[in-house]
């Protein structure tokens, strides 16, 4: 047989044969303690194969059960044992056994499987020490020391803070007891009162300890109190064994303390992330309703019956612009920001990104926004055109009710003096003055011919406007047709009578009938110059006023020549005074060919010339309205033009900052915010505005040649301002919290951002599909067009383009860089923590979630895990495994 040896340079700690020897040579009372703590050891692990050993030398002897421990304290199956009862079985065995330590890489000195089956004390308890240095002790490591250092280290850490404790050995420091006790409290204050132990009783401190760790740790009682105490210097490899049982017994603890803080972390980003989505779902919702009730209102098209009525929904429509819209713009833009936030916070978390429930998309929410803004402009326009078709309208009525009030004041009595028979009994000079009579009607008749079609036209139009009183309008304007014709039938039948006896009359009097034909047309005329000074007129601006200034001006330039006809009349009549005054001849009471009198043509004359003043007066007035009207128009005119400029300004400042790269991400972050507080106090300009655009709606000015800019493309440019911003600043935090998270530096963001920017041609601020795939090639990615480039594009798109829109923004490009070089937490590794508290069961418990997690927590997975259905399972398991791909939607919960 080759002979095995003691282990040198194969595990730290570990003694040479002469160290050995020296030691037993010491302090023989150091075999004792090794022999009855190396057999205690061997039974805490020989125990779960259902065996025990008493006599280390004895019970090894065969073989048979060294190679069973080492199966057990391994994991690991051994050659199969001779079970003969001849030495060579027996030597066979032990030297399985010793082959199986050296295959651990453990170097042997001078030791044979023959000393092991003559039962060599000596022999043996160097081989077990050698097993539990390499089994028990070798693999303990802590802060880069390993073994002896390594427990060392440990037991000092746990110690520390415990009084009249200092562990600097594996002797001396643990005789009085005290620092057993110290490990377990520091572990277990529910199982030691340190405080009431005292240094000067050893025994009672090393055998309290002794009895809890073994009746409460499941550590069997490996060294006895009073050999300890009763020795100068305890054995230091007994010691490490004992002290080996403790760390191991602790450390199982501390990995589920670790994998229940994974857990906890896991689950707790689960429920920040699933809160946020609650609360965008609910911001959503409440927004698109808002609009799904707003949007009905702005298209209703009831129309009113006066401006007035009009003019109130028009104050309602600007209470909605000012008032309730603004809010619900920044509800807007808080909820593209917590989406934009979420999802960033999903991408760092390695979950699924966010899919709103549908129609809650922000896409969803824009087209709402879209469609109410469309129903705004809508609204806002059909009110100023219904404002212009009322105010049309009512000009329009007035007018209608003057000019029938005239017709019908001329008409009145005509039909009883056109049906009259006064002819019969007159005279031939009085037939003849008749016939002249209703020669003059007729003239005057045509005269009124167009007053009546002018009521008629405005009926006419009227009615095309849905005037609301269109029913009285015709019915009156029926009546004066109606009326008309029969005037015009009675005056043909009146000149036929009178024509039949022509023949028997004389010609009246030249001069009368010469009167009649002037004084009628003259009297029109005046009637006609009377109605249009007091006509009504409606201007919206300066040139058509100017353009009733000018006619009334030309009008005036006719008086003169007017005043001369009026004379002339006046004279014919002075004529025919005078010639019957020469002749004699007894008049009438009046011109037989016409009831117009000198005197009502005088009167006529001084009412037509006391209207001019007063319409020289209100068309002055109409002139100064326009003048003031003309200076709101400039005032809203500067300010929108100053308004305009500031919005185009800044969106392009805007969009330049967010290409550029000047300072740390935290500068930029807080140069935008000032930028938004800067931009913020510009608010009272945009206020100031909306008071000239409402002073404007209020004059009733529709139109405004000093400026292309509306009110309604303002607030459009001012709202895109302010969201642009709040987005642009949304951005730098989400880059913040990604190079946070992933460790990115700012040297590597700076890389990625001109990266980014050398390949964003239009500066839009995203990437096309090809220009993010040339970026992806000058980074080093092969994405060629052949097949297999083409998918690990896609592959890449699908992760940082979800939804499809086809362009990359910068936030998706350095969320895609930075998880390309940062590890993240995995199922896999959620899973294997979960295995750690569910003692390496496939399930879990919901007892052992209780007692592992913090109860919110542990309550969460309980309500979310689905049951274990395994062959293994037991009444109320949990499978923990797909809940944990779950949480990373690799399945669904």
């Amino acid at each position: 047989q080759c002979p095995h040896y003691f282990p040198i340079g194969g595990a730290p700690d570990l003694q040479s044969e002469n160290d050995w020897d020296r030691d037993l040579l010491l302090d023989p009372a150091w075999e004792k303690q090794q022999r009855k703590t190396f057999t205690a050891w061997c039974n805490s692990h020989l125990r779960k194969a259902g065996t025990q050993i008493e006599n280390i030398e004895e019970d090894f002897r065969d073989g048979l059960k060294l190679m069973l421990l080492l199966e057990v304290i391994s994991g690991e199956r051994l050659p199969k044992p001779e079970r003969g009862k001849m030495r060579v079985h027996k030597i066979n065995n032990v030297n399985k056994a010793l082959d199986f330590i050296a295959s651990k890489g453990v170097k042997l000195v001078s030791i044979g499987a023959e000393e092991i089956v003559d039962g060599n004390a000596k022999m043996t308890l160097g081989m077990i020490w050698t097993i539990i240095l390499r089994f028990a002790i070798q693999d303990i490591s802590v802060e880069e020391t390993s073994a002896k250092e390594g427990l060392l280290l440990w037991c000092q850490r746990k110690t520390a803070p415990y009084k009249n404790v200092n562990v600097q050995n594996f002797h001396i420091s643990w005789k009085d007891g005290l620092a057993f006790n110290a490990l377990i409290h520091r572990h277990r204050p529910d199982l030691i009162d340190y405080d009431s132990l005292r240094k000067d009783d050893p025994v009672t401190n090393l055998n309290n300890a002794f009895e809890v760790a073994e009746k409460h740790l499941d550590i069997p009682k490996m060294l006895d109190a009073e050999d300890i105490v009763n020795t100068a210097r305890p054995d230091e490899k007994a010691i490490m064994t004992y002290v080996s049982s403790f760390y191991h017994a602790f450390s199982g603890a501390q990995k589920a303390e670790t994998a229940a803080n994974r857990i906890c972390k896991v689950l707790a980003v689960n429920q920040e992330n699933e809160q946020m989505m609650e609360d965008y779902e609910k911001l959503a919702s409440d927004l698109l309703e808002w609009i799904r009730r707003t949007i009905p209102w702005l298209e209703n098209r009831t129309q009113e019956k006066t401006v007035n009525d009009m003019q109130v929904k028009q104050e309602d429509f600007r209470d909605y612009r000012c008032v309730h819209k603004p809010p619900k713009v920044q509800e807007k833009c808080q909820l593209e920001i917590s989406f934009n936030t979420l999802q960033t916070k999903l991408r760092l978390s390695n979950r699924p990104a966010f899919m709103p429930s549908e129609g809650r998309m922000v896409s969803d929410i824009n087209k709402a926004w879209h469609n109410l803004e469309g129903a705004e402009k809508g609204y806002e326009e059909w009110i100023l055109s219904e404002i212009r078709r009322l105010e049309r309208l009512e000009h329009l009525a007035v007018k209608f009710h003057q000019k029938c009030a005239i017709h019908e004041s001329w008409t009145d009595g005509k039909e009883a003096m056109l049906t009259q028979k006064d002819y019969e009994t007159c005279t031939l000079s009085e037939v003849k003055a008749l016939l002249r009579k209703h020669e003059a009607f007729e003239s005057d008749l045509a005269a009124h011919q167009d007053r009546v079609e002018q009521i008629a036209a405005i009926a006419q139009e009227l009615n095309e406007l849905d005037y609301y009183d269109a029913a009285s309008v015709n019915a009156r304007c029926q009546k004066i047709c109606d009326q008309w014709d029969v005037l015009g039938a009675l005056t043909h039948k009146r000149k036929e009578s009178l024509e039949r006896t022509e023949k028997q009359l004389e010609s009246i009097d030249e001069l009368y009938l010469e009167y009649a034909k002037r004084a009628a047309p003259f009297n029109n005329w005046m009637e006609g110059a009377m109605e249009d000074l007091q006509d009504m007129f409606i201007v919206h601006n300066i040139e058509e006023i100017q353009g009733l200034i000018t006619a009334h001006e030309q009008f005036k330039s006719t008086l003169p020549e007017a005043n001369k006809e009026r004379e002339a009349i006046q004279s014919i009549q002075s004529e025919v005074q005078k010639i019957a005054q020469s002749n004699g001849i007894k008049l009438s009471s009046g011109n037989p060919y016409t009831s117009i009198t000198p005197e009502s043509i005088n009167s006529k004359w001084e009412q037509a010339m006391a209207m001019v003043p007063l319409r020289d007066n209100a068309l002055q007035e109409e002139l100064n309205k326009q003048n003031s009207n003309d200076t709101l128009r400039a005032t809203f005119a500067t300010q929108a033009n100053t308004v305009g400029a500031y919005i185009q300004a800044k969106m392009e400042e805007i969009g330049r900052i967010s290409i550029e790269m000047n300072g740390t991400l935290e500068d930029q972050l807080t140069n935008l915010k000032e930028y938004q507080k800067s931009i913020i106090s510009y608010t009272p300009e945009i206020n100031k505005l909306e008071g000239y655009h409402q002073h404007i709606q209020e004059a009733l000015i529709f139109d405004n040649q000093y400026t292309s800019y509306t009110m309604e493309h303002l607030r459009v440019g001012w709202e895109q301002l302010l969201t642009t911003i709040a987005r642009t600043i949304n951005e730098v935090e989400n880059q913040i919290l990604t190079r946070d998270a992933k460790g990115i530096s700012q040297e590597q963001l700076y890389e990625y951002r001109a990266s980014f920017n050398h390949f964003d041609k239009d500066h839009s601020g995203a990437l096309m599909a090809e220009e993010f795939k040339a970026c992806l090639i000058s980074l080093g990615y092969d994405v060629e067009k052949d097949k297999q480039g083409e998918a690990e594009f896609n592959r890449i798109m699908g992760i940082v383009d979800p939804n499809g829109s086809g362009a990359v923004t910068f936030q998706a490009f350095i969320d895609f860089m930075s998880t390309e070089t940062t590890d993240r937490d995995t199922a896999d590794q959620v899973i294997a923590s979960f295995k750690i508290l569910a003692a390496d069961k496939n399930y879990i418990t919901a007892d052992e979630l209780r007692r592992e997690l913090p109860p919110d927590q542990a309550e969460y997975c309980i309500a979310r895990m689905a049951p274990y259905t395994g062959p293994d399972a037991v009444p109320g398991a949990l499978d923990y495994m797909s809940f944990s791909t779950a949480l990373y939607g690799e399945s669904d919960l």
